[in-house]
């Protein structure tokens, strides 16, 4: 039988009710569909105290309780993509970019009971305490409870009730009626030994609930051990959550043979208190002035942890290659929660992120469907609106010459998808959060000032070229057989030679090169479709981005891009003019295959600034 858990301030423990009273029952699919996304909520609710326990750790002080928190909150992350599985099977629209995902801490849990409050505290004996009380396993013979429940097991014993008796009344058909393209699956989320269940039937559900109790209370109605391997230590089997953090608690860990009654008499676990910085409990903004250094933190915080909110948002809901993206980007708020737990905050305290909800207009970018690319800070680009994606491959001829540009395949994506910018993802061109694991430094310097302010201007007869040498990726159509254009506008009475130019000009993906039929009028554009196509040049070398059809970009710092017809974005990671092409992928021998002498991008686009989450 499970033990109650002992608070560490020995106060008397919580009894489970003697005679407890069922809350209301799973009736309808509406219900069902709720209750999932209640789901939905408990899990992410878990996460910023989490986070913040893991973010108080000196790591290298304290590694193995670093280890196994971490390890708790890729799981809980685990867990939310499973309730998100199981709500989109069903029919329903996980909805996390929601001001009540993110209420002021204390707080309670999601519709839970009373008792099941959470704050946010740095790592020690009241966060374990809260811990504990949180993952308590559900008593023998609890009965299910759908709201105001005692334990996440009842919880969810609960929606699985519901989840019978609806496929028992309605047929399976008839319950799970959601799109299976909507389902995340094991290829976008790589973090953790637990399963990742493709939720299509009743069978694959229970599948789906069972990895979300046994991974917080232990398999088989009282184990220690919750049925995976140990992400950290294959070698080990994993322990539940509960567990663990009876682990930490007793300064040991369990080992086969030991129960919950004995609990663990395994090998130390050492906690180094001077190795946790002492965060003030449930930071407000308010607690600062605005324009102050921890306010100005902690609103940079909030800005990526509502990125975050709306990146699994769109994950769960459409586009599932997204999740790898909104995982990448927490690595982002590490090194921000760090920085705000170094800061002195009075009374022997460091301030610590606050959590608060960022209205999308308040926020420097959020996808609503128009068509644009945002490029995010040190990570891929996100292309919203259903901008259609292509191949692009260059003609030249016999000798090398640039001729002309061959569209080819149409690359299917999602309505909103991530592009890769660091070079070196393994599933290109799309984005697989390697830019997280490698530390890439997207670091934006690209001159923005618009065209006109930059422009160079050569003029022929009966045409003005125009040119911007910054925007050049060397593509090489400004080159004829003979002579650069430069040199050929001299000839351009040559109404030939003019036509020739002209074409030059069309055929340039940057725009580097424009023109007019007179200095100081109007740019002559090829029409262009709304799109990005992928470049590939002479002998299979992988080239730019190139956005035509005037799609909006915005930098990560939110300043846009002049939007112009024809924009070539980076995809070498090693541009010096970022986030624009300079045809460095050409000096470098980019490939998409990864063939190339390119190798790790670094000099300044990518660094080991925060390898490890």
């Amino acid at each position: 039988m499970n033990n109650p858990v002992q608070p560490m301030d020995g106060s008397v423990p919580r009894e489970h009710a003697a005679s407890p009273v069922r809350s209301p029952r799973i009736a309808t699919l509406d219900d069902l569909r709720e209750h999932l996304q209640w789901a939905i909520e408990l899990e992410h609710a878990t996460l910023p105290p989490y986070l913040c326990a893991l973010y108080s750790l000196d790591a290298e002080r304290n590694p193995e309780a670093a280890e196994l928190v971490a390890g708790v909150f890729v799981e809980e992350m685990l867990h939310l993509a499973l309730a998100a599985n199981l709500l989109n099977a069903v029919g329903g629209r996980p909805r996390l970019d929601t001001p009540r995902m993110l209420p002021p801490h204390p707080r309670r849990l999601p519709h839970a009971d009373p008792s099941l409050e959470l704050s946010l505290l740095p790592f020690g004996p009241e966060a374990l305490d809260m811990f504990l009380r949180l993952e308590q396993p559900a008593p023998p013979g609890a009965p299910p409870e759908g709201d105001a429940y005692e334990t996440i097991g009842q919880f969810y014993a609960a929606v699985e009730d519901g989840l019978r008796d609806l496929c028992d009344r309605l047929g399976e058909p008839a319950v799970f009626t959601g799109d299976p393209a909507r389902q995340v699956h094991a290829g976008h989320f790589w973090h953790t030994a637990g399963r990742l269940v493709e939720v299509a039937d009743l069978a694959s559900a229970l599948t789906a609930l069972r990895e979300i109790v046994e991974e917080g209370e232990g398999a088989s109605g009282g184990a220690v051990w919750d049925g995976d391997r140990d992400v950290h230590h294959p070698e080990r089997d994993a322990v539940a959550h509960y567990y663990r953090f009876q682990e930490l608690r007793s300064g040991r860990r369990y080992r086969r043979g030991d129960t919950p009654r004995s609990g663990p008499t395994g090998e130390a676990i050492a906690v180094d208190p001077a190795g946790v910085l002492p965060m003030r409990r449930d930071p407000r903004l308010a607690d600062n002035a605005p324009g102050s250094a921890i306010r100005t933190a902690q609103e940079e915080f909030d800005q990526t942890y509502c990125t975050v909110l709306n990146l699994l948002e769109l994950a769960f809901d459409g586009s599932p290659r997204l999740l790898a993206v909104a995982t990448a980007t927490m690595y982002r708020l590490k090194s921000q929660a760090q920085a705000l737990m170094r800061m002195p905050d009075g009374e022997g305290a460091t301030a610590g992120p606050a959590f608060t909800y960022v209205p999308p207009e308040l926020r420097r970018w959020s996808t609503d469907g128009r068509q644009r690319i945002v490029v995010l800070p040190d990570g891929p680009y996100l292309v919203d609106g259903k901008v259609p994606l292509r191949r692009k491959r260059k003609i030249v001829s016999a000798e090398g010459d640039a001729l002309t540009w061959h569209t080819g395949e149409t690359i299917a994506t999602e309505d909103t998808y991530a592009l890769c910018r660091c070079g070196r993802s393994g599933a290109k061109p799309f984005c697989d959060g390697t830019h997280a694991r490698i530390g890439f430094d997207g670091t934006e310097s690209a001159d923005v000032r618009p065209y006109r302010e930059l422009q160079h201007v050569h003029d022929g007869v009966g045409i003005s070229a125009q040119r911007v040498g910054e925007l050049c990726i060397h593509a090489a159509f400004c080159i004829g057989r003979t002579r650069p254009i430069a040199a050929m506008l001299a000839d351009t009475g040559d109404s030939d030679v003019r036509s020739n130019i002209m074409g030059r000009i069309d055929h340039c993906p940057s725009g580097s090169y424009t023109y007019a039929l007179r200095r100081g009028g109007e740019s002559i554009e090829p029409d262009l479709p709304r799109a990005v196509s992928v470049l590939e040049e002479e002998d299979g070398l992988a080239g730019a981005l190139w956005v035509t059809g005037g799609v909006p970009v915005q930098r990560a710092d939110g300043r846009p891009l002049e939007t112009r017809n024809r924009v070539t974005l980076c995809r070498c990671g090693r541009s010096a003019g970022k986030p624009l092409c300079d045809g460095t992928h050409r000096k470098i021998d980019f490939r998409e295959d990864g063939t190339g002498r390119s190798g790790p991008a670094d000099g300044g686009s990518a660094t080991e600034k925060g390898r490890r989450s």
